[in-house]
């Protein structure tokens, strides 16, 4: 069985739920090491708000950033959110077989009231 880190996977989901910190992710893997403020520049927020995001992406390790000079730029980090995708993956089958056993049984319901209009 495999164990999830709940408090790694807690900061995932909540980083995750935020539509503006979806959004700068999505920049980041188009455009890999963008400057904090190219990152900013199409989001109708000031400057520290972003800040405030990359944050909480930081802290959910979703974003790195590296300072060069005056400049700190963002890279996006995939290992959180596989973790994410494997705590997602392992629901999926449970609800795939769930659904399969359903149609099952709804077809195997639907081929007996056919016999039975027949007869």
């Amino acid at each position: 069985m495999v164990k999830f880190q709940g408090t790694q996977l807690d900061r995932t989901f909540s980083a995750l739920s935020d539509p503006t910190r979806r959004a700068l992710l999505a920049r980041l893997e188009g455009e890999d090491g963008l400057s904090i403020s190219d990152l900013a520049r199409p989001f109708p927020v000031s400057l520290p708000a972003i800040m405030k995001h990359l944050d909480v992406l930081s802290d959910a390790g979703l974003v790195t950033r590296s300072k060069q000079g005056r400049t700190v730029s963002c890279r996006l980090n995939a290992e959180p959110m596989e973790e994410a995708m494997g705590w997602l993956a392992r629901y999926q089958r449970f609800w795939t077989q769930r659904l399969d056993a359903l149609e099952a049984m709804l077809n195997a319901q639907r081929q007996d009231r056919d016999v039975k209009d027949k007869i």
